[in-house]
């Protein structure tokens, strides 16, 4: 079987021996196709990057000549011809950069020493550059800094690790080096300056500080972020948790959200994986782009085939027994805990469409209230209230809606993008999904005004809790936007965000929200022990 190699110089080997691969276009060819292993890469992709935007008569030829020569040399059954144009059939196993993500993704959630090894043996794949021999090519670009970013992320990962077990003077000449070649990434910057206090080398910490400092003024003309002027006054206090562990004291945050809770004055907000349906959604209607941005690959659909055949597809995507998470699982085993106390049920936020939060709530026995976007119809741009009974209103005058939805009685699940809906009318199924949907529903005014009154003030009187949501999720924004306007929260909140970058903290930071940098399913885990605990000690 052979191996196919990108961190680095294109590379195909036969066990210990190298396959040759043609010329230059040739080899760009197999590399285009590997990049985006398993998913067809078009025609009209594969020409503009071998010839640009005036690409020769001939182009469509030489390149079906690329294609069958590289089928020669690595297997028919490798390159498949499949309209827009071919794809690559390549296990994971046999791709470098599919082996590279998987480990980093595998390191998610370990303990800190079996987490730094996962990460070694990753970054151990790499050769040198990214598609090295191709650091020329205009097309390579976006892709060699996307893969150097990828694994500068692991190697800021690893590092992490190393800190938090405890590691720090054995990692001062490494850091050196790796600050030096990339002055600007402050997550490194701060690993180092740990690493030299823990050293005994106060000074140099701060020295290097002051470094940050002028690069950052000099090369973009701003200051360092808040945690790296955070770090530096906690080694001018010579703070004692500096030699233990670096980053948010989980232990503490928990303690922090238990208690607003166990009040009912924590807004979950779940995100939902649009970048699975966006991929989806193209395999099924053959979409012919490389860009796989759920709202661009919906407009396609809508435009091309219109939105009948579009909320058919949505509708047989969600319509299934989708089984609930282990947040789903957990926010529907708090509503007994919140009644004991008197406490006001949950308002949970969602922007899924699928039903795997309500079979939570059906499967613990609870009764829960919907209020669901209508993107669609004759009532678009209002809500409708769902009750337990199935009875279903539109809520005309949110002013006025109080009495009918109270979240003294139960759990209430505002769905903000609409929802399937598993019956034969689907008389209330829509979905926020297409580009037009996103500019209908980022030019509405905000949600208090959409909402009925007694959510509105919720939503102004709570913290909120971010669960699977990152900033490759650009709906964020107008979950955000539709959240609070321009103003950030009242209320202290927090976003679970594992391996979080410099970018996405500052995102947050910037809305006065606190990050988390750990795995959902492990986050949820400890946040039901320390309610446990909390709800023995209160019984």
């Amino acid at each position: 079987m052979l191996e196919f190699r990108l961190l680095g110089p294109l590379d195909v080997r036969d066990g210990a021996a190298s396959v040759p691969v043609g010329g230059q276009k040739q080899r760009a060819v197999l590399a285009l196709l590997l990049l985006d292993a398993q998913r067809v890469v078009s025609t009209d992709r594969l020409i503009t990057a071998l010839w640009g935007e005036t690409p020769p008569r001939t182009a469509t030829t030489s390149l079906q000549n690329f294609v069958s020569q590289l089928r020669k040399q690595v297997g028919a059954e490798v390159l498949e011809t499949k309209a827009p144009g071919y794809v690559a059939r390549v296990e994971s196993d046999q791709l470098d950069l599919a082996r590279f993500r998987a480990l980093v993704d595998s390191a998610a959630g370990r303990q800190e020493e079996r987490r730094s090894d996962i990460l070694r043996e990753a970054l151990a794949l790499w050769r040198g550059p990214p598609l090295a021999d191709f650091q020329y090519e205009a097309w390579a670009q976006p892709e060699i800094a996307r893969l150097e970013e990828e694994r500068l992320s692991a190697l800021e990962h690893r590092i992490g690790a190393d800190l938090e077990a405890g590691r720090g003077p054995e990692l001062i000449a490494e850091l050196e080096a790796i600050v030096a070649e990339h002055p600007l990434r402050e997550r490194l910057r701060e690993a180092l300056m740990l690493a030299l206090y823990r050293a005994g080398r106060q000074a140099e910490a701060l020295a290097e500080f002051q470094e940050a400092r002028t690069v950052l003024v000099d090369e973009l003309g701003i200051t360092p972020s808040p945690r790296l002027q955070a770090l530096h006054g906690a080694i001018l206090r010579q703070e004692a948790g500096l030699v233990q562990a670096e980053g948010t004291s989980e232990p503490d945050h928990f303690e922090q959200v238990v208690g607003p809770l166990l009040s009912g004055r924590v807004v979950p907000v779940l995100g939902t994986d649009v970048a699975e349906l966006a991929a989806e959604l193209g395999r099924r209607f053959d979409y012919p782009n490389g860009d796989s941005a759920l709202t661009r690959v919906a407009q396609y659909v809508a435009v091309m085939r219109g939105t009948g055949p579009l909320y058919d597809e949505l509708h047989e995507l969600f319509d299934a027994d989708r089984p609930a998470t282990s947040v789903h699982r957990f926010l529907a085993s708090l509503p007994p805990l919140l009644r004991e106390r008197g406490s006001p049920h949950q308002l949970i936020v969602t922007t899924s469409y699928d039903t795997a939060l309500e079979r939570a709530f059906v499967e613990a026995g609870e009764q829960f209230d919907v209020v669901c976007y209508l993107a669609s119809g004759r009532n678009r741009g209002r809500f409708c209230h769902i009750a337990p009974d199935g009875h279903c209103n539109v809520i005309e005058l949110p002013n006025t809606y109080a009495s009918e939805l109270s979240l003294d009685d139960r759990t209430v699940i505002l769905k903000l993008h609409g929802q399937v809906e598993r019956t034969d009318e689907r008389e209330w199924e829509s979905f926020v999904v297409t580009e037009d949907d996103y500019i209908g529903y980022l030019a509405q005014a905000e949600l208090a005004s959409a909402i009925p009154v007694s959510l509105a003030a919720r939503l102004r009187r709570s913290h909120f809790l971010f669960l699977g949501y990152t900033m490759a999720d650009w709906n964020l924004r107008v979950i955000l936007h539709r959240l609070w306007g321009e103003e950030p929260p009242t209320y202290r909140s927090w976003a679970v965000q594992p391996h979080s970058e410099s970018l996405e903290r500052e995102f947050w930071r910037r809305r006065d929200v606190d990050v988390l940098d750990l795995e959902l399913e492990k986050y949820v885990e400890a946040l039901a022990r320390f309610v446990s605990a909390e709800a023995g000690v209160l019984t």
